[in-house]
């Protein structure tokens, strides 16, 4: 059975402000429910993905979620100790401080070294899955750099063991995407979204396009695009028919909420005077 996704509106935050107040946030809250955060192509260590985090930390005081998916691209550039504290470990130090965790994918900028690292959780895999730590719902995180048999096995037969009610994938690339840089990943999609359709997958989070897209729903499958936490390709969404909603230009992430058989979402946006 496919599940339903809930749109809430009123979720434009400036990300300047001090703060937010609570009546900004519009989920639910309801106890007992899963919450997690969402964040795209955030590792530049840069001044819009610090106000970002700022902002997201400011979240995360009203609605307190448990963990943040990062769909790839953490760490731009070089990848010593510093960058992992300038790029991952400050922007996120209030989160971490409060024991968020953070699960993340594998972008095309990312080396695959990053799985070794524990703040990611990855626990020195490329491609994982784990359970919420609540509720019935199971998340997949892929590399979709290097979608190769032996990840493609896995798969399928970690998608056909669960009885999870939400079956929730996240990784790099689009398979559906009205991006004029990049696009859809018609490849990658040939080889994972059979298995998805088969298996049902109910929603499947990507970034590397700079902005934020939530598609039409595609043979069952909610898509959101996400690569928008730290940079930004201003104007770039194209006229594909895809688009259910679409924002380039602003900074982007999201908070999300599963009560049931709902999945609640917010998308929380602003602009911010930085060089792209």
């Amino acid at each position: 059975m496919r599940r339903t996704l809930v749109v809430l509106t009123g979720s434009a935050i400036a990300l300047a402000c001090a703060s937010v107040a609570a009546q900004q946030v519009s989920l639910p809250m309801k106890e007992g429910s899963v919450r997690f955060a969402v964040i795209g192509d955030s590792g530049t260590g840069g001044g819009a993905q610090r106000k970002v985090a700022e902002r997201i930390a400011a979240v995360h005081k009203t609605y307190p979620f448990e963990f943040v998916l990062m769909l790839g691209d953490n760490l731009y550039g070089s990848e010593g100790d510093g960058d992992y504290a300038a790029k991952f470990e400050k922007p996120y130090k209030p989160l971490l401080d409060a024991g968020v965790k953070f699960y993340a994918a594998l972008g095309n900028h990312d080396d695959p070294s990053q799985r070794l690292y524990k703040p990611f959780n990855m626990n020195g895999e490329r491609f994982y899955t784990f359970k919420a730590p609540r509720g019935s719902a199971r998340f997949y995180a892929l590399d979709s750099n290097y979608m190769q048999k032996e990840q493609l096995d896995w798969l399928a037969k970690e998608l056909a063991s669960s009885d999870s009610d939400w079956k929730i994938a996240f990784f790099h690339h689009p398979l559906y995407s009205s991006g004029e840089k990049h696009g859809s990943d018609q490849s990658l999609r040939e080889q994972v979204e059979p298995l998805f359709i088969k298996n049902g997958v109910d929603v499947v989070f990507t970034g590397h396009e700079h902005f934020y897209e939530r598609l039409k729903p595609q043979n069952g499958i909610h898509h959101i695009i996400l690569g928008s936490s730290a940079k930004l390709r201003r104007g770039n969404i194209g006229q594909s028919g895809m688009t259910a909603k679409g924002f380039d230009e602003g900074f982007t992430f999201m908070i999300v909420e599963i009560i049931g058989d709902e999945l609640h979402f917010q998308t929380i946006s602003g602009r911010l005077d930085e060089k792209r």
